[in-house]
């Protein structure tokens, strides 16, 4: 269920805030008394969309924004301040918010910000992960499942690195193939990256897996591994394969075990070097039609490092996946 966090010192403000969301939208509405409870829950998952105070105690609204951009946590931001000079407008947004609400907020602004956003679908009459045929019990799952798997690459790359890993939420989707250039421009829309692929295979399951870094991350991963001279293509290349040895075998390794199966991987194949999102896409079509994609974007604490994995995996392979899963699902 998507859920919405309301972060404002005032007991009275975020009970106000509260009563003025949309009151046929089915969310789960979570709160923060200051910035510093509020990423702690954007830490566990708890708000896809944040509502936010700028003048609070512990950690205000401007720091809560920097937090929120450092370690890229994926929520929206919509900061609801009576703080209306045009300074405090612009620094939100060039913090990251995605817009500014003047106090105190009316039910029909703030349905009218949500909607200019896309946060709240105008016509919300279909779902699209109910059109997928992705139920959201199975969805739960298959999040919780890779929540596991990807806690053991980033601490084995954290290990190896020797520094902290921001873990992602995983962003589960079944998509059709031709929309995955959508959901992969979001990851870096506006530099170049390498990317390398990797198929795997286990009776009733293939797929395939990418591992994406930005050309920007390159010259802090070299310094974290101590690499000296100059940071050419070939060694970038060498980098990404080993970040990409990394995060996808600790991945599937961590799936395997919890669905009881092994996955064969097969050779990695470079997809593109010094490349925009969009020409990786547009050159490597996959050869199915619909794909269960499951997104992660791992950071590294103090360092301007970005690595994506997606893995996808065919539509049929759920068949064997869900069966392979009907104890945790149950449980839902």
């Amino acid at each position: 269920m998507y859920s919405v966090l309301v972060c404002d010192d005032s007991m009275v403000a975020r009970k106000q805030v509260a009563k003025s969301l949309p009151q046929d939208w089915q969310v789960a509405v979570h709160f923060a008394k200051n910035g510093e409870e509020a990423i702690d829950l954007l830490s566990q998952g708890k708000g896809n969309l944040l509502l936010l105070d700028l003048n609070m105690p512990v950690m205000d609204g401007y720091a809560t924004l920097a937090a929120i951009q450092e370690a890229r946590l994926p929520v929206k931001t919509v900061v609801i301040s009576g703080d209306v000079q045009p300074e405090a407008h612009e620094r939100v947004l060039g913090l990251g918010a995605t817009d500014f609400i003047r106090k105190p907020v009316d039910a029909e602004t703030l349905k009218l910000t949500l909607e200019k956003h896309g946060i709240l679908k105008a016509e919300p009459e279909v779902e699209a992960e109910d059109d997928s045929g992705l139920d959201p019990d199975i969805r739960d799952c298959y999040q919780e499942i890779t929540n596991i798997a990807m806690g053991r690459a980033g601490d084995h790359l954290a290990r190896i690195m020797n520094v902290f890993v921001h873990l992602p939420i995983p962003n589960v989707n079944l998509i059709e193939v031709s929309e995955l250039h959508m959901m992969l421009s979001d990851i870096e829309s506006h530099e170049e990256v390498t990317a390398v692929c990797q198929g795997f295979l286990s009776p009733g399951i293939r797929g395939e897996a990418l591992c994406i870094l930005s050309d920007s991350s390159f010259a802090d991963v070299a310094r974290i591994l101590n690499v000296q001279g100059e940071v050419d293509d070939r060694l970038q290349l060498e980098l990404l394969m080993d970040a990409a040895s990394i995060l996808i075998g600790t991945c599937l390794t961590g799936l395997a075990e919890q669905m009881d199966v092994v996955f064969s991987q097969g050779h990695p194949i470079v997809l593109g070097q010094h490349t925009a999102i969009a020409d990786i896409v547009s050159t490597n079509h996959l050869k199915w039609r619909r794909t269960l994609a499951i997104e992660l974007s791992y950071g590294l604490e103090g360092y301007n490092v970005r690595c994506d994995l997606v893995l996808l995996f065919t539509e049929d392979s759920m068949d064997t996946m869900n069966s392979k899963l009907a104890h945790l699902m149950e449980d839902f």
